[in-house]
Order: C-alpha cells, then structure tokens, then sequence
C-alpha cells in the first residue's frame, strides 16, 4: 500500500483577510475529503528579505527559507491560491518561490524542492476576472522550475461577494469547481504514487 499523497497548500497573500487565504483553507478542505493530506500554511509566518543574491552570499538561507524548503520537500503536490497585483504574481510570492528554490549545498540538486511536483492552481479578487491574468505568469514560472501543473484551474470573480458569513463559497457552482480542481489533483498524485 503507498502513502497518502501530502499537499502543500497556500496563499500568496500575508494579508489576514485575505480572500485567496480563505480559498486557499477551503481548498485543503476539499483536498481531504478527496483522500490527500493537505497541510494549510500561511506565507505572514515565514517573512523572509527581497532575494538578492548578495544577501545569500553573506548570510545564506534564511531561517524560514530552510523552513519552507523543508515543507516543500515533505510534500508531493502544492495548492497555490494566488492573488493578482497589476496582472502577475504577488512579490511575495514570487519572493517565496524564488528562496525555496535555493541550494544549501555543493551537493544539493539544483530546484530539489520543486523537481517530480504537482501543483493546482485557484485564484479570487473583486474584479471580473477573478484573478486569472495572475496564473498566467505564475503557471509560466513553475513549469520552468520542473512543477507539473494540472491543466484544470479555478479563477473567483467578485471574491468579496463569492463568500458566505461563514466563510464558505456562496455559489455551489463555484464550490464544485473547487472541488473538481482538487480532485484532478488528487487523482494524479495518487496515480504518481
């Protein structure tokens, strides 16, 4: 018998009312009634400094750089819920992706967190588009650094509305979409295993 597959899940969001945080929970939720296990993480625990490559050079990783790289690992499959700024990725999450990336050592394979990954990716804001011109470079980005990314996607439209007082998604149809999104990347992961 294999393991259960582990899923790393997230939000490219600090913020505390984040609306992709609030996707990004009910994701994890959906991912374990989909028989994954989902580890829910939030990016305003690991503060980490802007890349530069100088700053590594002096210091090396950061301590939550080593902390997230060690949860990256652990993990088969990673659920980004992943705000839009100006059409593209947060910094944050750009920042983040980019010190996971990092070796430790001479030995460490290069992108070691990412190769054999599989990622689903969902967005919300309040405008029309729900955040999809934001997945677009994302999805670009993590395909360059060996992720596999299913084809299947969620984009919310009007985010401040598509939540209930409960926090769950006011739309049943969005709500099934969700859930097919997690369950398409559950089925290759367990296919994977």
């Amino acid at each position: 018998m294999t393991a259960t597959p582990k899923v790393l899940v997230f939000a490219g969001s600090a913020r505390k009312a984040s609306l992709n945080k609030k996707l990004a929970r009910l994701a994890a939720e959906s991912l374990q009634q989909q028989g994954v296990e989902a580890t829910f993480i939030d990016l305003a625990d690991f503060e980490m400094p802007i890349y530069d490559g100088d700053w590594e050079d002096t210091n090396g990783l950061p301590e939550n750089a080593k902390k997230l790289k060690k949860l990256f690992l652990e993990h088969q499959g990673l659920l980004i819920a992943a705000p839009e700024y100006n059409s593209s990725m947060t910094p944050l999450l750009k920042n983040t992706l980019d010190w996971v990336s990092r070796t430790e050592t001479d030995d460490e394979p290069s992108l070691s967190a990412y190769r054999g990954k599989v990622a689903a990716l969902v967005a919300t804001s309040p405008g029309g588009f729900g955040g999809l011109r934001g997945l677009i470079p994302l999805r670009m980005m993590l395909e360059n650094i060996q992720v596999m990314v299913i084809p299947q996607q969620l984009a919310v439209a009007k985010g401040f509305e598509a939540f209930d007082a409960s926090g769950a998604l006011a739309n049943p149809g969005v709500k099934q979409q969700l859930d097919s999104v997690t369950a398409s990347l559950a089925a290759v992961l367990k296919k994977l295993a």
